[in-house]
């Protein structure tokens, strides 16, 4: 039988990185007994190692809990635990759609950060009624008073009671759960309409196949019933209906305002879309959601195994990959001097250091990944546009009439000592100031920056500047023109497409010069001289020689005339410049990953 709809709430966390998210669902989880004292773990939530590991969130993940009110009834309480970080910002967007309110998290000692602000807004977009939690008021930082006034001031929300917690230590958990029951609203809905239920999110289980997770607006869903998703236009008998607490337990039935999973011996997580409707096959339902925009790659980079036999493996563990990550794209490509490969895209740097961690420790793959790069739009003198994805694509110059580049609004929160630095960052990298506001002693600057130039090494160099204070983060604004030129690197007037770039034209001078040094260390010398150029186009801008490895072939002449000796040096000139002719430089795998390193300034 399905719970009457004003015994249900259904919420979610939203905070930035480290406030504190994944340990307060391990406390909710603890007290309202979904999980015996035995079987609970730190951040019970985050399943994959990498995120037990960094401490983040990755996957959005949901539980039921079972709440007994002071009142004396029983509610059912569904819990979706978002990622903080922007890069998984698509994660947070579509669970906030499958629920009515939130608790917005905030460190006591460290207050509002750029992500907190990011996350609140998703929130109310998604029309959520909040509740201000202050987490860890048990650390001497800790300053409550100030950090609600804050709260006020930035986000513009009431935080007189905002409810005073310690996650770590378990402080006032039971105060959260009386808040989310008396203050979040209960979901609406019909038990008798058709069915209409939203497609939260589905992920491939070795034993179930996919598991596809589910929020119920109206009717039911039953074990046994045909299904239709209505944006894919396929339909489905339903193996198993359930719900996560967190462990998985089958329910036969699921009514409006509940959340939770059915499997239906689907193959392929692709043929589940995020944000389709699920209706019934019989009797469907009139309006289907608009759904989910799918998330757009925004970085883009050239995975190789450093062994070419591994080729087939990685075909097969980008496949699995994206089974689980629908937001990861590849396609094939080759290159000249990494063999065959996939051109993958990514949401941001983050989620590109994932994915490549993951291939390396789930799969045991050896991979080298090329510099990363943003899609940039190149319009033709014949009136049609490109999509280019890798710079070494690029058309001839005589047929481009612009090209444009990808632009991110950036919002950073940082304490006051450090402002300079970072406005300087920011227009070093030619960021355009758009605002400048002080909340207390924190300054709040919003910069209008090419993503290219943030790409690199931005995030790190922020991150040094402001001893890890400074908070980031981004939306996408638009594609603007700008004096974009392509900068090839030549080893012995070869070009090497793996190291080619798309750079601003003022910076291209340093940028040439620094891969050129970087070659020069890196690439061991040969029996014959090697230049290595940068260019633009046929304009060499910069260049660095390797020194050849010499023979004395003059060692076996004692005494006698000078003439031998010349003679032998002669011959060996001659030598040394056939071989650079036909002589082919191998450049070292390793020199490749190290002059594709981040932040090669």
């Amino acid at each position: 039988m399905s719970v009457p709809l004003d015994h249900i709430r259904n919420f979610s966390i939203v905070a930035h990185i480290d406030h504190g998210k994944s340990t307060l669902a391990d406390r909710l989880i603890q007290l309202t007994g979904g999980l015996e004292a035995r079987e609970m773990k730190e951040q019970v939530l985050d399943s994959m190692d990498i995120e037990r590991e960094r401490g983040i969130t990755i996957k959005a993940q949901t539980v039921r809990l079972t709440y007994k009110h002071t009142d004396g009834e029983t509610y059912i309480l569904n819990l979706i635990d978002t990622p903080g970080h922007v890069d998984f910002a698509y994660e947070v967007s579509r669970s906030l759609a499958a629920v009515e309110g939130s608790l917005l998290v905030v460190d006591a000692s460290q207050g509002v950060e750029a992500q907190t602000l990011a996350n609140v807004y998703h929130a109310m977009d998604a029309n959520h009624e909040l509740v201000v939690v202050l987490n860890k008021i048990d650390l001497p930082a800790a300053e409550p008073e100030r950090i609600k006034q804050q709260i006020e001031d930035v986000i513009g929300i009431d935080a007189e009671n905002a409810v005073e917690i310690s996650a770590k230590s378990g402080l006032n958990i039971d105060k959260v759960l009386a808040a989310i029951v008396e203050r979040l609203p209960a979901p609406k809905g019909d038990i008798n309409a058709p069915l209409k239920a939203l497609l939260v999110d589905s992920w491939y289980d070795t034993y179930l196949g996919v598991v596809v997770l589910i929020r119920v607006i109206d009717g039911t869903v039953k074990k046994g019933q045909k299904i239709r998703m209505m944006n894919a236009n396929a339909a489905y008998e339903l193996d198993r209906v359930g719900v996560f607490t967190p462990k998985l337990v089958d329910i036969g039935e699921l009514g409006p305002g509940e959340i939770g999973f059915f499997t239906a011996s689907i193959k392929e997580v692709a043929d589940t879309n995020v944000g389709d409707t699920i209706t019934d096959d019989r009797r469907p339902t009139a309006t289907p959601f608009p759904g989910f925009r799918p998330a757009q790659p925004v970085v883009f980079c050239g995975l190789f195994p450093v062994d070419a036999s591994d080729f087939e493996e990685l075909r097969a563990a980008m496949g699995k990959l994206r089974l689980n990550d629908a937001s990861f794209s590849y396609e094939m490509e080759t290159s000249a001097a990494l063999g065959f490969g996939f051109r993958c895209g990514f949401l941001g740097l983050l989620h590109l250091e994932i994915i490549q961690e993951r291939l390396a420790r789930e799969f045991n793959l050896d991979l080298i990944a090329t510099a990363p790069s943003v899609v940039y739009q190149v319009a033709l003198t014949t009136g049609e546009t490109l999509e280019l994805h890798n710079p070494a694509d690029l058309p001839d110059v005589t047929r481009i009439d612009e090209i444009r580049e990808p632009w991110i609004k950036a919002t950073i929160l940082t304490p006051d000592e450090y402002l300079g630095s970072i406005l300087k960052l920011c227009q070093d990298r030619r960021g355009i100031q758009v605002n400048l506001t002080y909340v207390g002693n924190r300054a709040m600057v919003e910069y209008e920056l090419p993503l290219n130039e943030v790409v690199f090494d931005f995030y790190d160099r922020l991150k040094s500047m402001s001893k890890g204070y400074a908070s980031f983060d981004y939306t996408l604004a638009d594609y603007r023109a700008g004096d974009l030129v392509k900068l090839s690197v030549l080893v012995n007037s070869e070009p090497v497409d793996a190291l080619s770039m798309l750079v601003h034209r003022h910076a291209a001078e340093s940028r040439g010069r620094g891969m050129c040094e970087k070659l020069k260390d890196l690439i061991p010398p040969h029996l014959f001289v090697i230049p290595i150029q940068a260019a633009i186009g046929g304009k060499i801008i910069a260049r660095e020689t390797i020194r050849a490895l010499r023979k004395d072939v003059t060692a076996k002449c004692y005494g006698g005339d000078a003439t031998r000796k010349r003679k032998l040096l002669e011959a060996q000139k001659k030598g040394k410049k056939r071989m650079r002719q036909f002589g082919s430089v191998e450049i070292p795998q390793e020199a490749f990953i190290e002059a594709l390193k981040m932040g090669d300034e």
